[in-house]
């Protein structure tokens, strides 16, 4: 069955175990028989027209560097399995001109998905119509559309250092990305943005019938979700795709409102390196002070869907004579709108927190090291997003591994059950933790998503190999190949 985010995180972790089941449950979901012919990709069994975060791309490239990494250790010269690339790359391109057409109402590159897997998160259920009418443009949803530009960017970069016939997509993808990047932050006379100066945080905006926007601030995941569109690209590189780099130049050149929004392009960072990302250094501060505040969004056991700020100064909207209200819940939900083990108003994500520790990893691979934040925030001192990084991961591997006192955080639910013979083996993998103590929620089988906790607990220099890029003498090699593209 299809189940929301669940199987595209879980297949990074599997790949670790079998790589070629890890490819083909990941070419499964995108056959004829889960894809609709206008590319859509259902959300889950029980409602296929609700609409998921757009991660295949980004679990399909993960599961590739895996695999290559792995095949690496005995054929050094391995390009990694290009025709597993290129079959989901094709279906993707469907999926991403779905999102274009059908989730972005004005079509000012602003994106309204719904559901998008928060549930409860926001003011209102974002499946149904809204009470106010109009439409609310999205932080989250617009982020993840230019995570899934820089994916997909990914993936065709990877395929036109093969065949050149794919430079051509990926100049498409770095223009999108860009103008994702401008609509979000405002950039253009028609683009609202979804920044705010005055508190230094990304909100939703409700679009009302009239034309009003108002800001609906609410201090949730959903304004750190720009920090996952992030993606450092190899200048060496471009070298093996002359056409890409000389459109991007020329786009560059033509849209300097968007260039300015990478305006370091031209001074590469560490090891030659440029950056796309939907912010640079001060709104990357900005959004961490918050994040890494334990009274606001960073707990024991990792980042907390909602800010803890919500637990003194609920967030509340008054429509109609009625009021909606977002308050700090750290475990169940507190209403019945979508169950009571279905609740993102506090507790800990796994894959969202998955997501965000990669992107501060991937961060850091153009700031280096010298890129400090402060932590623990307002002490003074500073770490660079590596160690960051790092920090945020020992918080979520402390959910299952054994505690000074003897004890798992994740198990604290389950009492007479850690009393019995062997229990002090058993590790569930519950859907969500508590936002305080760390205590399993939900489903406690989801190891689609919280099985991400064997990456974690892998060595770094590992994870760090997977994101090398192919050598370059076999992309000398395989550009001269027939049907390259390259004479």
């Amino acid at each position: 069955m299809v189940r929301g985010m669940g199987p595209r995180f879980s297949y990074s972790a599997l790949a670790l175990v079998d790589s070629e089941f890890a490819k083909d449950q990941l070419v499964l979901l995108l056959r004829e028989w889960y894809m609709h012919p206008n590319g859509q990709l259902p959300a889950y069994e029980w409602a296929f027209g609700d609409v998921n975060p757009p991660v295949h791309a980004w679990a399909t490239f993960r599961v590739f560097q895996i695999d290559r990494k792995l095949r690496r250790e005995i054929e050094p010269d391995y390009p990694g399995d290009l025709p597993f690339l290129e079959r989901v790359f094709q279906k993707l391109l469907l999926n991403f001109t779905w999102w274009v057409n059908r989730k972005d109402e004005q079509g000012r590159n602003i994106f309204q998905g719904g559901f998008l897997g928060l549930d409860n998160i926001g003011v209102f259920d974002r499946s149904s119509p809204l009470p106010t009418g109009g439409y609310i443009n999205q932080a989250d949803g617009t982020s993840w559309m230019a995570m899934y530009a820089l994916n997909l960017l990914r993936i065709a970069g990877e395929l036109a250092m093969h065949n050149h016939v794919y430079e051509d997509i990926a100049s498409k993808f770095f223009e999108h990305f860009l103008s994702i990047a401008g609509a979000i932050n405002g950039v253009g006379d028609e683009c609202l943005g979804l920044w705010d100066e005055e508190d230094q945080f990304y909100y939703d905006h409700l679009s009302l019938p009239c034309g009003t926007n108002l800001p609906l601030k609410v201090q949730s995941i959903v304004g750190l979700i720009p920090l996952l569109a992030v993606q450092t690209i190899e200048m060496d590189a471009l070298k093996h795709a002359p056409d890409f780099a000389g459109r991007m130049e020329w786009y560059l050149k033509h849209r300097p409102k968007l260039a300015a929004l990478i305006s370091n392009w031209h001074t590469p960072g560490q090891q030659n390196r440029s950056l796309l990302s939907l912010l640079r250094g001060h709104r990357i501060k900005a959004l961490l002070k918050r994040m890494l505040n334990e009274s606001e969004f960073l707990s024991d056991h990792g980042v907390r869907a909602l800010s803890k700020v919500h637990e003194r100064q609920p967030f509340r909207f008054e429509t109609d004579g009625r009021a909606y209200e977002v308050g700090y819940w750290p475990a169940e939900s507190q209403n019945g709108l979508f169950g009571g083990n279905s609740n993102w108003r506090g507790p800990v994500w796994m894959p969202i927190n998955y997501l965000l520790i990669e992107a501060l990893y991937e961060f850091e691979r153009y700031y280096s090291e010298d890129f400090l934040v402060e932590y623990p925030v307002g002490s003074g001192h500073t770490l660079p997003l590596g160690r960051i990084a790092e920090i945020l991961s020992e918080r979520l591997t402390r959910l299952s591994l054994m505690g000074p006192d003897g004890r798992r955080p994740v198990m604290a639910a389950y009492p007479g059950l850690e009393k019995q013979p062997g229990a002090e083996k058993l590790v569930l993998f519950h859907e969500y933790y508590h936002g305080d103590t760390g205590r399993g929620v939900g489903a406690s089988h989801q190891t689609g998503w919280s099985g991400l906790v064997a990456l974690l607990l892998r060595p770094r220099r590992k994870q760090e190999q997977e994101h090398e890029q192919p050598h370059a003498e076999a992309a000398d090699r395989a550009s001269a190949t027939p049907g390259s593209g390259k004479a």
